[in-house]
């Protein structure tokens, strides 16, 4: 109860400050598809063509991350560049909700949100993007639905998991159980919760990246304003059903099921092995949170031929280099026109 009191007073601090001028600058949308907890956003015209791409972000905050501001928009980017984008918002999940895992997430919702594609643009096949949580949920429904993939796209995405594959290993080895923690729980787990253990795991990233990185942009104004836009969008908190956080934790971080093929979702096992799509990663070389060997191994496990990495060098102006490949100036004038090229080829 603590935790939900502490995202009530973030979540009022980020309407404080939209009053201030730091709200999303975001691109006009459509809804074609909502059910509780997942609303899909259109932004093209039905009958635009070029290729089609899901979005996939993390549920743990919102997701106009990824079409924060015109100069930074990942959504505006595929726009001017003949790229179809639909973007997933995950809502915050019911009392009702406590029971979606990642048959719901990685499953269920992301191949209604496809269906809802198809019957729009007629593309029965698209590509799919996903950002750090969201790359995990879009690689796993890759792995259950390989002829729905022309390429998929992770970034920042953690898919090898154990003590030297990112700072939450070790914290989680050391942890309870999760249906330990969530019994103390009414309902969803907090995004405050989250936010917390994060820092703890991690407080050279999620404290003294963030404090560094303000300090680094206060001699250029463009980027103190993205910095500040960025944290505005931190205060966003968003919960997760219980069981998916449950099956997140033990599933993946402690047993490592999905790279090593023993992840099972709604009675089918999901597999690296089994993407046969096109894949392209984009890693940051130096992350403490999702290093290299988060996600390398995983390429090696992959059933496509056709596979290619990103790096990514950082940006000023980000708060966390782990957001800047979605925001940052570098990233919109290196990554995104590489893989926007990769799709279109």
């Amino acid at each position: 109860m603590m935790y939900d009191h502490f995202d009530r007073l973030r979540r009022a601090r980020g309407r404080w400050l939209d009053m201030a001028g730091l709200a999303p600058i975001e691109t006009p949308s459509r809804v074609v598809f909502s059910a509780p907890p997942v609303t899909l956003k259109a932004y093209a015209e039905a009958s635009a063509s070029g290729p089609v791409l899901l979005i996939v972000p993390a549920p743990i905050k919102r997701a106009y991350l990824w079409d924060l501001a015109p100069q930074v928009s990942v959504v505006r980017h595929c726009l001017r560049r003949g790229i179809r984008p639909y973007l997933i918002q995950w809502e915050r999940p019911g009392a009702d909700d406590q029971h979606l895992g990642l048959e719901a997430y990685a499953d269920t919702y992301l191949l209604a949100c496809q269906e809802a594609i198809a019957a729009e643009t007629g593309a029965q096949a698209t590509f799919v993007a996903g950002h750090s949580l969201g790359g995990v949920l879009a690689a796993i429904f890759a792995a259950l639905y390989p002829e729905r993939l022309r390429g998929l796209v992770l970034l920042s995405a953690p898919l090898n998991f154990g003590p030297r594959a990112g700072a939450f290993g070790p914290v989680v080895a050391r942890a309870p159980r999760a249906e330990t923690l969530t019994a103390f729980m009414p309902a969803n787990v907090p995004g405050s919760f989250l936010n917390t253990v994060s820092i703890l795991s991690a407080p050279g990233t999620f404290e003294g990246e963030r404090m560094s990185d303000w300090w680094r942009s206060l001699a250029d104004p463009q980027a103190l304003g993205l910095h500040m836009r960025i944290m505005r969008w931190t205060l966003d908190e968003q919960a997760l059903p219980r069981r998916l956080f449950e099956e997140i934790v033990e599933f993946l971080y402690r047993d490592n099921r999905f790279i090593g093929g023993t992840l099972n979702v709604g009675g089918r096992l999901a597999a690296p092995a089994a993407i046969t799509a096109p894949l392209i990663s984009v890693i940051e070389r130096h992350s403490a949170i999702i290093p290299p060997e988060a996600v390398l191994p995983f390429h090696a496990a992959v059933g496509s031929a056709d596979t290619r990495v990103l790096w990514y060098e950082g940006d000023v102006g980000v708060v966390l280099q782990h957001l800047g490949m979605l925001v940052g100036r570098r990233a919109h004038q290196e990554v995104w026109p590489a893989i926007l090229d990769w799709m279109h080829a």
